[in-house]
C-alpha cells in the first residue's frame, strides 16, 4: 500500500479547552525560544509560558518530545504539500516550490533538531544518553510519495538508491553546507538543490536504460 501524507506525525488534537490552550501556549513558547538559536529545557519553556514544571512535563516529558512537537508545528504545511501529480522531476520541483520558503522561515528550528539528533547519537553510542533519543524521519516518506511514478520504471535497488541520494540533498543538511561552508545565499542554495535533484533523477534513468 502506498504511503499517504496523512501517515506523518501530527500534533495531538487536545481541543479548545484548558488542556488544548495549555498545550498551544507551551508549544508557542518553545517555537519562539528555539528561534533564538538554542534548544530550551522543558523547565525553561514552562517558566516562559507561565506554566508549572509539572504541567509542562505532562505534555513534554523530554527534550525529544518538545523538539518533535516544534518540528511538527513548523513543518506541518510541508507534509500536507507533498506533490502527487505530474512526472517525477516536475513533482520534485513542485516540492521545493512548496516547501523551501517554509524551510527558510523555520531554519533555526530545523538546525536545532539536527543539533539534538547529533548530540543524542553521540551520547547513545557512548552509552551516556540519559533521556529518550530524538529521532528524525519522514523525509524518505515525503520523497517516496513524490517519486512514486518511478517505482514501476526503476529496479528496486536503483529506486532505493535514488531515494537515499535525494534524501541527502533535501532538508536542512544541504542548507547548512551550502550556506555555512560555501557562503551561498538562500536563492543559490535552492537552485543548487534543484540542480542536484535533476541530476540524480537523470542518472537513475540513464542507469535503467543501460
Amino acid at each position: 500500500m502506498r504511503k499517504s501524507a496523512r501517515s506523518f506525525y501530527q500534533l495531538p488534537d487536545l481541543g479548545h479547552g484548558h488542556r488544548g490552550r495549555t498545550f498551544r501556549r507551551l508549544l508557542a513558547e518553545a517555537v519562539a525560544l528555539v528561534r533564538r538559536g538554542r534548544i530550551p529545557s522543558v523547565a525553561e519553556v514552562a517558566q516562559s509560558a507561565g506554566v508549572s514544571r509539572a504541567t509542562a512535563y505532562r505534555y513534554f516529558p523530554s527534550r525529544s518530545k518538545l523538539v518533535s512537537a516544534v518540528i511538527a508545528e513548523a513543518l506541518a504545511p510541508v507534509r500536507r504539500a507533498v506533490p502527487q501529480q505530474g512526472d517525477p522531476k516536475r513533482r520534485l520541483h513542485e516540492l521545493v516550490d512548496r516547501t523551501y520558503s517554509r524551510f527558510r522561515e523555520y531554519e533555526p528550528h530545523m538546525r536545532a533538531a539536527l543539533q539534538l539528533a547529533l548530540e543524542h547519537q553521540s551520547l547513545e553510542a557512548a552509552g551516556l544518553l540519559e533521556e529518550e533519543p530524538f529521532r528524525r524521519g519522514q523525509r524518505q516518506e515525503i520523497l517516496d510519495i513524490t517519486l512514486s511514478p518511478l517505482k514501476s520504471k526503476l529496479k528496486p535497488r536503483g529506486y532505493n538508491r535514488l531515494l537515499k541520494g535525494l534524501a541527502v540533498v533535501y532538508g536542512i543538511e544541504p542548507m547548512v553546507i551550502l550556506k555555512d561552508i560555501c557562503g551561498a545565499s538562500d536563492r543559490e542554495t535552492e537552485a543548487v538543490v534543484r540542480w542536484m535533484m535533476d541530476a540524480l533523477v537523470d542518472a537513475a534513468l540513464r542507469e535503467r536504460r543501460k
